[in-house]
């Protein structure tokens, strides 16, 4: 399968870049290793909480991570997940708690993904996607969906036991595609879902269903919203998406009508755009860019030939 990483090396998609966090999964259920790595003196920590961290800006204008040792974290047992460990064989933990603790000097603050992951290091967005995603899940699945039980954390955060049935549970994902489609004319489709503010316009994208593949999913769901029927479709790129827990697939798409038809439901508008179209909506404020950490503004970047412009929303 064809991938276009090279022709997005330059500017990479967000949340993806190489974090240097070695996820250790064989160390989840090695209780006995996992309190050893908890009080070693070089261990790091960081509490999330519905699906904020705090992050503090260092004195050279990086923007990074709070993270205290584990033997000043706040107190937590069955809320405590093990991220990994780095390069320098430090540990890393999030821990989970109803709200962000406070900081004496006042500098930090917190933020959600969405802000954070433009301004965060590649390991300090990581290690924050892997636990907002962790917390996400871990909020949302207390209960066996066999037999109604409680269940109990397990694995450092990644597995949920029913303590009745015996079920396993395991942190879900749910795969979604995302697509840049254009047309013989080299024209791109554009979207403005129904809730978006006037001017929004975003690549289409849904869910894969049960029993198709991603490549249908990206034909079924261009057809269902705007009523354009796709024929090629090549993969591009993936990117995790914890909003709240989905695994972004992003393709390039070639359609084979241009009739529009949204569905009203989840689509408002959609438009056909060639790039000097484009350029000159993007500069009467017509249309406002997809700019943020979404794959979505990568994908029409590859088409687009050049950066998008940075006003605009995540």
């Amino acid at each position: 399968m064809t991938t276009w990483t090279d022709h997005t090396a330059d500017r990479p998609i967000s949340l993806t870049a190489p974090s240097g966090i070695d996820r250790a999964a064989h160390h989840r259920l090695d209780e006995a290793w996992l309190a050893a790595a908890w009080s070693h003196p070089t261990t790091r920590c960081f509490v999330v909480s519905g699906g904020q961290v705090l992050i503090d800006e260092t004195a050279d204008g990086r923007t990074e991570l709070v993270m205290t040792p584990s033997f000043e974290a706040p107190l937590t047992e069955a809320h405590r997940y093990f991220l990994g460990i780095d390069e320098e064989g430090v540990s890393y933990f999030a821990l989970q708690k109803d709200s962000l603790p406070g900081r004496i000097d006042q500098s930090a603050r917190p933020a959600g993904l969405r802000e954070a992951g433009l301004l965060l290091s590649p390991r300090d967005a990581g290690l924050m996607v892997h636990a907002v995603g962790l917390e996400n899940w871990q909020r949302t699945h207390r209960f066996c969906s066999r037999c109604g039980e409680r269940t109990v954390i397990a694995a450092a955060g990644h597995i949920r036991r029913c303590p009745a049935c015996g079920a396993e549970h395991y942190p879900r994902t749910d795969p979604a595609v995302i697509m840049a489609v254009t047309d013989e004319e080299d024209r791109i489709l554009l979207g403005r879902q129904v809730h978006w503010p006037e001017g929004r316009f975003s690549t289409l994208a849904g869910f894969v269903e049960p029993g198709e593949s991603i490549e249908q999913a990206v034909r079924r769901e261009v057809c269902e919203e705007v009523g354009v029927t796709v024929g090629p479709v090549e993969y591009v790129a993936s990117q995790p998406w914890p909003f709240p827990s989905s695994l972004m697939l992003g393709f390039m798409a070639r359609a084979t009508s241009t009739e529009i038809d949204v569905d009203g439901d989840e689509i408002h508008e959609a438009r056909w755009f060639s790039r000097e179209e484009l350029h000159a909506a993007f500069e009467s404020g017509e249309v406002l860019p997809p700019y943020g950490i979404s794959i979505a503004a990568r994908l029409i970047e590859m088409w687009y030939g050049k950066p998008l412009p940075t006003r605009g929303f995540v």
